[in-house]
């Protein structure tokens, strides 16, 4: 069975999800369902798979789902610290070419908010261009 744990990262302002235990077919579903409710608030989630002792295909399909929850959302699943076993894993399925895999939570979450930032800058320029163009409308 798997636990999951929600620890919320406030400093780079990201979820951060622990996972514990066995993801396997037993607990796929419940995972997916605690993941898609923290997806559907949430940009972007990190997931720390150090914890699993065991993830079989359905675990993965569950991460691949979440994933795509996340992606509707505009967001991504980001995973961390994946133990070596769910690496070859991730590998032989090619999933690692889906997924950003990084080797820990720190690295995740600082990834997460680069990705977040251009767009930011994009908007806060953008913002301060029409309000450049609004006051000289207004002299004019």
């Amino acid at each position: 069975m798997c636990i999951v744990d929600l620890i919320t990262r406030e400093c780079d302002d990201q979820v951060v999800v622990v996972l514990r235990g066995e993801l396997d077919v037993t607990a796929a579903t419940a995972v997916v369902a605690e993941l898609a409710v923290v997806a559907a608030r949430e940009r972007d989630i990190v997931v720390d798979l150090a914890g699993p002792e065991f993830i079989d295909s359905s675990g993965l399909a569950a991460l691949v789902r979440v994933r795509k929850h996340a992606r509707k959302a505009g967001g991504d699943l980001l995973l961390a610290a994946v133990r070596p076993q769910a690496l070859r894993l991730l590998a032989l399925t090619r999933l690692t070419d889906v997924f950003s895999v990084h080797a820990g939570v720190d690295e995740a979450a600082r990834s997460a908010a680069r990705s977040r930032r251009p767009a930011a800058t994009a908007g806060g320029r953008a913002r301060r261009r029409d309000q450049r163009q609004d006051r000289s409308r207004s002299a004019g």
